[in-house]
């Protein structure tokens, strides 16, 4: 372009600084390297398509009369144990380099799956660990709470399987905690959440239809974040 212009008036072309020169002149300007973007996550980020999938929520809440404390929010994290994250370490004065920490040389992944909704009430987790089988002795001296959920997959991650069972145990904390007929559930495109037995538990239960036919699949967290007003 820069040099089309200068052609429309004789001038030299420029050299082959010309552009960090221009940007080094302009204090409004800088440099910076970029990053790879998934598509279908940039795509979630469009004006246009966020606007509309709004306009979908509130229409779909007055036309069902769906109450705030039935609107909830599903996501889930994985992480693996015994992995060492980065942190600060007193070591000598004299030594050079940074200090290194050796993670364990078993690791397994672990899922856990949450739910919240807009009046800030939770249901207990579901958590996913790398098993094939549950062991008597994971439970043995525990602390951990009877109410949360604890299933096996061979690799630690959501299956449609395990999709399906986390709905269950949705249903069995949220149905007598909204006053409405109706619950929203905001879900991201994970294929386990629109399985054929995840559709059918939600067509045989009246009160979870909003569930996977009243709302889009989300995939992106901008848009789970954003409608429930955080």
């Amino acid at each position: 372009m820069a040099n089309r212009l200068l052609a429309d008036h004789d001038a030299p072309q420029v050299g082959k600084r010309w552009a960090s020169n221009f940007v080094k002149r302009q204090p409004e300007l800088k440099t910076r390297f970029q990053r790879r973007y998934d598509y279908q996550r940039a795509k979630c980020e469009d004006l246009t398509i966020i606007h509309n999938w709004f306009r979908l929520v509130q229409s779909t809440i007055a036309k069902y009369g769906i109450r705030s404390d039935g609107i909830w929010n599903f996501d889930e994290t994985g992480f693996m144990m015994g992995m060492i994250s980065t942190g600060k370490v007193v070591t000598s004065a004299e030594r050079r380099g940074r200090p290194k920490s050796v993670p364990p040389g078993s690791q397994e992944w672990v899922t856990v799956v949450e739910a919240t909704n807009v009046e800030d009430q939770s249901i207990p987790p579901f958590i996913i660990v790398t098993s094939k089988h549950h062991l008597r002795n994971w439970y043995k001296g525990s602390s951990l709470p009877t109410d949360w959920a604890i299933v096996t997959t061979p690799n630690g991650w959501t299956n449609n399987g395990t999709g399906h069972d986390w709905l269950k145990h949705f249903n069995e904390y949220t149905a007598n905690r909204s006053v409405g007929s109706y619950r929203l559930l905001i879900l991201d495109g994970h294929e386990s959440h629109h399985s054929a037995d995840f559709e059918a538990y939600c067509k045989r239960r009246k009160l979870l239809r909003s569930v996977c036919l009243l709302i889009p699949l989300i995939y992106s967290s901008l848009l789970m974040w954003g409608a429930l007003g955080r």
